[in-house]
């Protein structure tokens, strides 16, 4: 890969790193679309409680991966909640782009085909390679 590529490939990571890691902490902490969606017909306090109504986000329930480390936006263990977001976001983008990158390599290193320039090339050369040895058999023939 040329050098610029790689400072390419090296500037969006980094991009993605600083959104990630610094910009994700001052998201929106209000309700989505489906969580409003969700909420109607129901009776909310200010921390999103529900206190009264009837709506389908009463049967919501936590999903089987809550407990994981990296669950609800945050690293589990790590105290601070910026640093937390943050941390999480940073390695979230380094899995992807890990995963990503690994593909790429597995799709490269599948073997090459030889483009049209190769096989025309070696297709020339074997032409004329051909024809010198009916020229060199018919002088001697």
């Amino acid at each position: 890969m040329k050098n610029r590529q790689w400072a390419f490939l090296a500037g969006g990571l980094l991009v993605a790193l600083l959104l990630a890691g610094v910009v994700s902490n001052y998201a929106s902490s209000h309700p989505d679309g489906l969580d409003s969606s969700l909420l109607k017909g129901c009776t909310v306090d200010a921390d999103d409680n529900i206190v009264g109504g009837s709506c389908p986000a009463q049967q919501a329930r936590d999903h089987e991966l809550a407990d994981s480390p990296l669950a609800d936006y945050g690293v589990r263990g790590v105290g601070n909640s910026f640093v937390s977001t943050g941390l999480s976001g940073v390695l979230g983008v380094l899995v992807t782009f890990a995963i990503g990158a690994g593909g790429f390599w597995l799709l490269r290193r599948r073997g090459t085909t030889p483009t049209d320039g190769d096989a025309t090339t070696a297709t020339e050369g074997d032409a004329a390679t051909s024809t010198g040895d009916r020229r060199h058999a018919d002088a001697n023939g």
